[in-house]
């Protein structure tokens, strides 16, 4: 295989778990968004990708100035701040996308732009994983697309559709918007941080993958109540015809 096909390939795999997953989420919407809004919420999830890694990048280098220790890759420190700078990134790709457009008209929708955000994010990360991993050999770049496929991009996912449920509630209650969010972006985070902590200290073992997936099942059953809790809100409070 050419290195151009290759590149095409690894970045044609890259999108192939996020386009899955999406398509499974957009089932649970009642009213199904527009594609092109969709399509512009998951390709500003993709754009909004490298801030966070420049984000992230920003915070290795304190360490030349203050503790390498904390402010390196590997600290638990690292792992929050990604996380956080991660899931803020999702939350302002629905902002500047969609949260002022008409068609944003009903609660549930906040769930399932985020997710479209938190999978377009995943898409970009995918690829570069898959570029990196490519480099030492095309097998271990498919195993860990494998792991990746039913780890981090469902993790992805359903962080976001945390930060959703809470933006969702505050269309009920717009005058705590920011609170809503604040708290929805702070339990996404320390779940997104869970799940690196669990992979990071289980590497390449089978007590990792475990456990990882057990959060991931939990929280994926969470998502699916408060899916359901959102939905038979917004029935009820519409108004009798």
């Amino acid at each position: 295989m050419s290195p151009l096909a290759t590149n095409l390939a690894l970045i044609f795999l890259g999108f192939i778990p996020s386009l899955i997953w999406l398509g499974v989420f957009l089932k649970k919407d009642p009213h199904p968004e527009p594609r092109l809004l969709l399509t512009k919420v998951f390709l500003m999830g993709m754009i909004l990708a490298p801030v966070a890694v420049g984000f992230q990048w920003s915070f290795v280098r304190l360490g030349e100035k203050f503790s390498p220790v904390i402010f390196s890759f590997s600290s638990t420190h690292f792992f929050l701040w990604a996380a956080l700078v991660e899931e803020l990134v999702k939350y302002w790709s629905v902002k500047y996308t969609v949260l002022r457009n008409p068609e944003f008209d009903e609660p549930v929708d906040a769930m399932v732009y985020l997710i479209a955000a938190s999978l377009g994010f995943a898409a970009i990360e995918n690829i570069l994983v898959l570029f990196r991993s490519s480099t030492e050999s095309l097998n271990l770049a498919l195993q860990i697309w494998t792991l990746r496929s039913v780890g981090a991009t469902f993790l992805h996912a359903l962080s976001g559709a945390i930060i959703g449920y809470f933006l969702a509630l505050s269309w009920f209650y717009f005058e705590h918007q920011k609170k809503l969010v604040a708290i929805g972006i702070i339990l996404a985070t320390l779940f997104h941080f869970t799940f690196n902590i669990i992979v990071f200290s289980f590497q390449e073992t089978r007590e990792g993958f475990v456990y990882s997936l057990i959060l991931l099942l939990i929280f994926a059953g969470l998502i699916q109540a408060l899916f359901k809790k959102i939905k038979e809100r917004s029935l009820a409070a519409r108004p009798l015809k």
